[in-house]
């Protein structure tokens, strides 16, 4: 069984949950996830399947999409209400929250939220922070591409951005912009790349058979696709010269993604990992 199983991820549920249960459900060990998602949020999660799971380190770069809810008054050492308030301050109105999510729109630098499992030096941020032990977060490059208010009383809001971006730290940050302090009150992803929720099944499909597996191709459509003569030089594992601007691509044998060439000087391109 190889492929990639689109989850409707519930809340209450850690992604390596998922993951656990799938293995169960559907007898096999060779399971990954992409793109974690915080056990109180919802959404689209990509289960790989057999060897699909080979493509994981190639999905780093695929856009997301969420639904977001910004609750002021409190700060958190997560940066959600799920986390231990650190502070609290009176509300001060935000009169034009769209207006003030324009000005998070396009390239931005995000400071990570401390709960979260980035490494530093080779441990978690969320380990410094259960060991009170200081640390200094790393700062991240995130795009927003679009942001839009779907409930202004509620601050619900839409948020399409760069993979690797925090919603809880934007949140935050939406806040103190504001001259509040904030935390994110719930998340559902509702895209992944091309994927949406619509796309997704949840366990109780998987465990009733009620599923399908997409292809790897499907998964990497981000990635140029390319097909190439002869072959047997891709079976190789050999250097290739390909007409292509992007430094990576996927290629391609009868509509099958066979293996991924990264750039490696020039046209020059090299194999990173055979995908048979």
């Amino acid at each position: 069984m190889d492929g990639v199983l689109l989850i409707r991820k519930e809340a209450e549920m850690t992604s390596h949950d998922v993951v656990a249960r799938l293995r169960h459900i559907l007898k096999t060990k060779k399971i990954g996830h992409s793109g974690t998602l915080d056990p109180n949020a919802t959404g689209v999660l990509l289960v790989l399947v057999g060897r699909a799971c080979k493509v994981l380190p190639f999905l780093e770069d695929t856009d997301k999409e969420y639904i977001a809810e910004l609750e002021l008054g409190k700060q958190t050492l997560g940066d959600d209400i799920w986390s231990e308030v650190i502070a609290e301050k009176e509300i001060t109105p935000i009169a034009d929250l769209q207006a003030l999510l324009n000005t998070f729109l396009g390239k931005q630098k995000q400071l990570p939220p401390l709960l979260s499992s980035i490494k530093v030096n080779g441990k978690k941020l969320y380990e410094y922070a259960r060991n009170k032990e200081a640390v200094e977060v790393p700062i991240r490059d995130v795009t927003f591409y679009e942001l839009e208010v779907l409930d202004e009383e509620n601050m619900r809001f839409r948020v399409a951005c760069s993979s690797g971006t925090y919603i809880r730290s934007l949140c935050r940050d939406v806040a103190q912009a504001s001259g509040n302090v904030g935390c994110m009150k719930s998340l559902v992803r509702t895209k992944v790349g091309r994927f949406s929720l619509a796309d997704c099944v949840t366990l109780e499909d998987v465990e009733a058979g009620h599923f399908s597996l997409h292809s790897v191709a499907e998964v990497l459509a981000h990635l140029p696709q390319i097909t190439y003569e002869p072959m047997k030089d891709i079976y190789n594992g050999k250097h290739i010269r390909l007409d292509c601007k992007e430094d990576r691509a996927v290629i391609m044998d009868h509509q099958e993604a066979v293996a991924i060439y990264e750039r490696d000087h020039g046209n020059v391109f090299r194999c990173v990992r055979g995908l048979w």
